[in-house]
């Protein structure tokens, strides 16, 4: 008889949710029993709500990914904003001027070099899917204990109720549960930033573009959304922050005006206001015997590049893919020899983005004149190199692939 193994995915998010998909779509879905754990209420979606917070840049390898667990074509058809087009300058130039990164979908033979999606559409997307899976789902469960066993992971949920568990994966994000429980250390470096997060309706067409201006205090990315407005991430200072917040409508479509240089004329304050503390980390280990984690709760980058989903659907990807082929080749999917394959092929990827997302926002922090003009002639030698310029697209097309 076929041993079954018992998994289960601690985080209902996106990444945990897709891995679980993926498992359960797996040539070896009959020897999974998959469980999916979150204390928080199961998501849901409705299309007549305002286009929530929280949105992602997917890239176009993450959407492929969606799209194999059949999850996409939900998320594509309700709402999602492609963009064909992305702009990136420093905060002292123009952004119409030689240095400004440019890259467009047509230059690279693609429709599109990906989409603004929000969070919680592609969670009941991918839970849509799930329902019609053998998974078992249960939300608003708060985990207890996860103690380590002889030869299982016993998680002791706050009910009283127990899963004995073949391998366990912590996909409960930055601060994680499951991480914390194993002991595994994290190094972390806070930035002197606050993300500041709201939509806004801008005067002039977004034209499907994805713009980026760089400013000494930090970063301001402009989304575009599906309905014609924009969603904006402000890294900035604490202080900016703080005032961003307790703004009027008026003054902060000011502030945001003056801080995109108006390239999209005069904004709007259109939609609900949030912050969130900027922290970088990193897991020391991403996997233990019968033990793993994906997403954030292993890397937490700068959301400078929106990169952190794609991270973390690549990990759910790769993982997946060693659990299948270990099965395959009649291994337990929990040892730890197996997991390293997981481990090896992602920690050194998201340490080279964790570490390039950090040195670009302290070069663009830089003050110095200098330093300014050698910045914009590297992003004008960019602009005329072939090769790094289709490595760079390659990159944030396949952020997603496995």
């Amino acid at each position: 008889m076929k041993r079954r193994y018992n998994i289960v995915v601690v985080g209902g998010g996106m990444t945990g949710l897709t891995v679980a998909a993926l498992l359960a779509n797996s040539r070896h879905a009959d020897a999974l029993r998959l469980t999916v754990v979150d204390a928080a209420p199961r998501p849901r979606f409705d299309s007549d709500d305002d286009i929530a917070l929280r949105v992602s840049a997917i890239a176009t390898g993450s959407a492929d990914m969606l799209d194999s667990i059949g999850a996409w074509e939900t998320v594509v058809s309700t709402r999602a904003c492609p963009y064909e087009h992305m702009r990136v300058w420093d905060g002292e130039d123009d952004p119409e001027g030689p240095s400004t990164l440019r890259f467009d979908a047509d230059e690279f033979a693609v429709p599109q070099l990906g989409f603004i999606v929000e969070n919680l559409l592609v969670r009941d997307a991918i839970l849509k899917v799930l329902d019609r899976m053998d998974v078992s789902l249960r939300f608003d469960t708060p985990i207890a204990a996860i103690d380590n066993a002889v030869d299982t992971y016993r998680v002791l949920l706050e009910d009283g109720r127990e899963i004995d568990a073949d391998l366990v994966i912590g996909a409960d994000g930055a601060r994680s549960f499951v991480r914390e429980s194993a002991g595994i250390d994290v190094s972390r470096r806070p930035y002197a930033q606050t993300a500041f997060v709201t939509h806004l309706r801008p005067q002039e067409s977004h034209g499907a573009t994805a713009r980026q201006r760089f400013l000494a205090d930090g970063p301001l990315g402009m989304l575009p959304l599906e309905d014609g407005r924009i969603s904006v991430v402000w890294s900035t200072t604490h202080e900016t922050a703080r005032q961003a917040m307790a703004a009027s409508d008026a003054e902060l479509g000011s502030m945001l005006t003056e801080a995109s240089d108006q390239v999209l004329g005069e904004l709007a304050a259109a939609g609900p206001r949030g912050t969130f503390p900027l922290c970088a980390q990193h897991a020391g280990n991403y996997v233990l015997p019968r033990l793993a984690l994906i997403g954030d709760a292993a890397h937490a980058v700068h959301p400078l590049a929106g990169q952190g989903a794609n991270l973390g659907l690549a990990d759910a990807g790769t993982l997946s893919t060693v659990i299948e082929e270990a099965i395959t080749r009649g291994e337990h999917p929990g040892d730890r020899p197996v997991l390293r394959r997981y481990e090896r092929a992602r920690k050194g990827a998201n340490a080279t983005m964790l570490h390039l997302m950090t040195g670009l926002n302290q070069l663009f922090a830089v003050g110095s004149p200098t330093i300014g003009e050698l910045r914009r002639a590297g992003m004008r030698l960019f602009n005329v190199s072939g090769p790094l310029r289709e490595r760079a697209v390659k990159v944030a097309l396949g952020a997603g692939r496995h």
